[in-house]
């Protein structure tokens, strides 16, 4: 385990630990964003990498497509940046296109665009946490937050979200690593594939459709004969010309005897590595990258751009707060917050 200074903003140390598990997962989490900057999994070939991510802090301030970080206080969208809570109604700042609430708002209000404090690491992994005052971005009650992310044997990236409040509060948490399982290691200086011939499995029989502006349009439609059918796997590009910026209602929930439900998987057909998503939350969005809009030079060099990473982001139902038969995301004081995710890699 290491621990260093990776930059600084306005000021605040930002630190980057790089965890190493006992099979050879290696990962450099930063305190900016809860970010994964990289992700090493071993294979029979040696070691992929299989996020994309930055080089400098500058890098990450800059970046607008939240990669690799923890979205929050709401992630995803919320319609107008409205919602009413216990008959009080409230008004979020409006950062997508000036009409809607995205991930819990503009420059700096954002869980993934602000520093987190280091609490404790040791060789696999890193607990970070946040404190998010009453009124922040609009949102009520004092939040407080923690993200552990601990690496598995075998090539398994666990991410644990936890939150609580003081008063009633919107949080819905969300894993924002943008994937990309055809990139190796040194790729340098050249653009890095495009991830949208990954192919795509969801446990999902039903989706929740968008409007043009991706907010969803309270309908749970059945997937079937449509281009959001991924009972089998097969690639992401499809002849229909569709971008992928939606979600999954996930076919199981999590029971007594199941703690973790499987909610997808994507694989690389180049490299034959597969990335099988296991989560406690009812809900996959699912991101294509297509509009990416982060800074063009990443790691290694590797040069960005649409479709550089896919999106797999479990987390509860967007615009739940104005939707009353979505599976909400309302907190409230002696409730715990709590989500788990695990990234499980492997080759086949």
């Amino acid at each position: 385990m290491q621990d260093r200074i990776f930059g600084q903003v306005n000021g605040v140390d930002i630190h980057e630990v790089t965890l190493r598990s006992d099979g050879g997962v290696e990962a450099k989490i930063l305190t900016w964003g809860a970010a994964v900057r990289d992700l090493l999994i071993p294979t029979p070939l040696g070691k992929q990498r299989v996020v994309i991510g930055f080089d400098t802090i500058d890098d990450y301030t800059a970046d607008t497509a939240h990669a690799g970080t923890i979205a929050g206080r709401f992630a995803n969208r919320i319609a107008q940046g409205r919602f009413e809570l216990d008959g009080k109604d409230y008004q979020l700042p409006l950062n997508q296109d000036g009409k809607h609430t995205l991930h819990g708002g503009g420059d700096g209000q954002g869980f993934s665009r602000r520093p987190w404090r280091l609490e404790a690491h040791d060789a696999s992994s890193v607990t970070m946490s946040l404190q998010s005052p009453d009124g922040d971005a609009g949102f009520p009650g004092n939040l407080d937050v923690q993200c552990v992310y601990r690496l598995l044997d075998p090539g398994t990236l666990e991410v644990e979200l936890t939150a609580t409040t003081d008063a009633p509060t919107l949080c819905n948490l969300a894993s924002h690593g943008y994937f990309n399982l055809e990139l190796p290691v040194g790729f340098k200086n050249a653009p890095v594939p495009s991830a949208i011939d990954h192919e795509f499995l969801a446990e999902a029989d039903f989706y929740t459709p968008v409007d043009h502006d991706l907010i969803p349009t309270g309908e749970i439609r059945s997937v079937y004969g449509t281009p959001f059918d991924f009972h089998k796997p097969r690639p992401l590009r499809n002849q229909q010309k569709v971008n992928y910026d939606l979600g999954f209602v996930l076919r199981e929930t999590v029971s007594a005897d199941k703690k973790l439900i499987h909610a997808g998987t994507l694989s690389g057909p180049k490299t034959r590595m597969a990335m099988d998503v296991y989560t406690t939350e009812p809900h996959l969005q699912l991101y294509d990258g297509g509009a990416f809009n982060g800074p063009a030079v990443g790691l290694d060099g590797a040069r960005y751009g649409r479709h550089c990473g896919i999106c797999l982001e479990p987390q509860r139902y967007p615009d739940s707060p104005n939707r009353s038969h979505f599976v909400g995301a309302v907190l409230r004081p002696n409730e715990t917050y709590r989500q788990v995710t695990e990234y499980r890699f492997r080759t086949f």
